[in-house]
């Protein structure tokens, strides 16, 4: 074969890549529009990752924390929403959505703004692509695990469905719950477990003081 058959057949290889890295950054300039006003730059930006099952309370933490520390929320429920007004929630829409969710906190943390990504991140080797954002840009990574009782969950899921609230981007219900429940892994490297089920004062504390060890 000639080496110039060889550089036709890349072309459209190359076009695809091409085609999907515009679409890839098209989905992150929408969803950083739809975060709002943001931090300050710091020197060495906070990179806080909270995760757990749905119904664990990984949204209303991160609310809280947010009201004792400047940190953009970035929040995949909501995102989601953004990105696929009637989600599918089937794994390739869920493949975009990440990709640009993961794509917009490199952004952020590059430019040096403190963020938060809740997300479920029930899984190790879905962690260790954060991790890895975190050695590279030398971000401060603070690793959180929430949970709850179980039934304090599934009460929660079935207060979900009948009454939704306002900041509650997720609709992920008890049979969700169930689903996801035996795959969650635990968090390898060091974290901070918050139990929602119970006063998460001395909690919210603790990680505010290691938040701000970071600038």
């Amino acid at each position: 074969m000639s080496q110039s058959s060889r550089v036709g057949e890349g072309k459209p290889h190359l076009y695809i890549m091409r085609e999907m890295l515009t679409v890839l950054e098209s989905h992150v300039s929408l969803l950083r529009r739809s975060l709002g006003p943001l931090p300050e730059p710091v020197a060495r930006p906070p990179f806080v990752v909270v995760s757990g099952l749905p119904g664990s309370g990984k949204s209303t933490f991160s609310r809280q924390l947010c009201q004792r520390v400047p940190l953009a929320i970035v929040e995949s429920d909501a995102l989601r929403q953004v990105m696929f007004p009637q989600p599918s929630h089937n794994a390739e829409e869920s493949n975009r959505l990440f990709a640009a969710v993961h794509r917009l906190v490199e952004q952020l943390l590059q430019e040096g703004i403190p963020t938060l990504l809740d997300a479920t991140n029930l899984q190790e080797r879905h962690r260790e692509h954060l991790y890895h954002i975190a050695d590279r840009l030398r971000a401060k990574l603070v690793l959180v695990w929430v949970e709850a009782p179980d039934t304090v969950v599934q009460e929660r899921l079935r207060q979900r469905k009948m009454t939704p609230g306002a900041e509650d981007h997720s609709t992920a219900g008890t049979e969700v719950y169930e689903r996801m429940t035996p795959s969650a892994q635990r968090i390898t490297r060091p974290h901070f477990t918050v139990n929602t089920g119970r006063d998460i004062s001395l909690a919210l504390d603790k990680i505010v003081r290691e938040i701000r060890r970071a600038s």
